[in-house]
């Protein structure tokens, strides 16, 4: 291993979904785009990034180079289609293999680091660090016994085989990165993890792509969109599963509505994602509960709801800034990237006070937080915003500000800070036990 300073070259592993497929369905999400940008924001600063990650597609195979200095490198591990992301742990060791095939090929040392995301990667990265003798860093995104103690009605449990494979990576990783401290505490009081060996490090957000524009880009944005000029727009972005909760805007927008019948011809709720983990079973549920809330009607006569598939990001910029408010209604989010990307759109966000949200949006400053999932509180907090522009031009303000604290390069140098203190400590292992050092507070906290 070379000395503690920045890494030659990490390995990064994202073994369910690619960095390569568009966020918004399916397993890609919050943890596609953070994989996507951290390995170029690193690569950029001098550590190449390979990226390990299932094929599942024969137009994706082998190894691609998704920008300069960071190689996608596609394993096979089982067949391409008809796997569930709850099959994938029985393809752990194939996928295990394919990446210490590829180590075999290089000279000794080829890794210096191993930077594992969610639960399935981490298992890999838990055998293959400890194969290379190189520091296993380990980011969550979501954890099993957080999401079952706030499952939505219906939904259904992560099964008992994640949470035991959940504690055995926290319990090898040498670092586990944390979005807020809320996580941080988490993963220390539900998985007993060293709160010395855990560091808080935000994602954070392409500030150019996702900037506020002011009123004559709002204007531009809902021209492109086909959206009305002066239309109510209420916005949900992303998959659309029961953990995500865009059932609770839709029964929100019915009340508002029933409240004041002359909001229908100007209120538009904008679905942009796809079906996704539970929400797979019943692809058509939102849109059936739409209907059935009378609020689907002729397309681009009377309709209120308007359904529409993922997009790229510059594309997402555009609905961001054309919304008057998003909203988040998760049951749980380890951070929500979705809030602080609309807010440097300069948008304000409505967002259920749960987990990481209650971070990414400052209530009362960038947007409003509901500490409820009632839809007739929703419908509260939409009203006040769309009845107040006053306020909502000082929350779309402040989102602006709020959002510009979250920019990938922090979330780089906060990272490379993480990956230094792990080889350090590996580094001084191998000469003879020491503990490892923390701030006062046990939790290493990134600014």
């Amino acid at each position: 291993m070379n000395g503690a300073g920045a890494p030659r070259r990490v390995a990064m592993l994202s073994v369910h979904t690619s960095p390569l497929e568009q966020p918004g369905t399916g397993d890609a999400g919050g943890l596609n785009v953070y994989v996507v940008e951290l390995a170029r924001r690193l690569a950029a600063r001098g550590t190449e990034v390979e990226i390990f990650t299932r094929a599942t597609a024969s137009d994706l195979t082998g190894t691609v180079e998704m920008a300069p200095g960071v190689l996608v490198r596609h394993v096979s591990a089982g067949p391409m289609e008809g796997l569930r992301k709850e099959d994938l742990p029985g393809q752990l060791c194939a996928f295990a293999a394919g990446l210490m095939h590829t180590e075999a090929r290089h000279a000794p040392g080829w890794y210096d680091i191993v930077h594992s995301h969610y639960w399935l990667s981490g298992q890999v990265g838990w055998l293959v660090a400890d194969r290379w003798n190189v520091p296993l860093v380990h980011t969550m995104h979501t954890m099993a016994k957080v999401k079952n103690a706030h499952l939505a009605d219906g939904d259904t449990p992560e099964p008992g085989g994640r949470v035991i494979g959940e504690e055995q990576v926290v319990a090898a990783a040498d670092r586990l990165v944390a979005s807020t401290t809320a996580e941080a505490r988490e993963l220390v009081t539900e998985y007993g993890a060293d709160p010395r060996k855990v560091a808080v490090v935000p994602p954070g957000v392409d500030l150019d792509v996702f900037a506020s524009k002011g009123p004559s880009g709002r204007e531009r944005a809902r021209a492109s969109l086909d959206l009305p000029a002066d239309a109510h727009v209420l916005l949900f972005v992303g998959r659309i599963q029961p953990l995500k909760a865009p059932d609770v805007l839709l029964r929100a927008a019915d009340r508002l509505i029933r409240r004041d019948p002359s909001l229908r011809g100007r209120l538009v709720v904008a679905v942009v994602g796809g079906p996704s983990g539970s929400g797979l079973a019943r692809p058509g549920e939102l849109a059936s509960l739409s209907a059935s809330l009378g609020l689907a009607g002729v397309p681009g006569v009377d309709d209120v709801v308007r359904f529409h598939p993922p997009v790229p990001r510059e594309a997402l910029a555009d609905w961001f800034r054309a919304a008057d408010v998003v909203a988040v209604p998760s049951y749980s989010e380890s951070f929500g990237l979705v809030a602080i990307e609309a807010q440097a759109a300069g948008t304000p966000v409505v967002a259920a006070d749960v987990g990481g949200l209650a971070t990414a949006v400052a209530d009362g400053v960038s947007g409003l937080l509901v500490d409820s999932h009632d839809p007739s509180d929703w419908a509260d907090a939409l009203g006040t915003l769309l009845t107040d522009p006053g306020l909502r031009s000082r929350l779309g303000s402040g989102a602006a500000a709020h959002a510009a604290r979250f920019g990938w390069e922090a979330t780089v140098d906060a990272t490379l800070a993480v990956y230094a203190g792990a080889r350090a400590e590996r580094l001084t292992r191998a000469d003879g036990p020491a503990p490892v050092s923390a701030p006062a507070g046990g939790l290493a906290v990134a600014p």
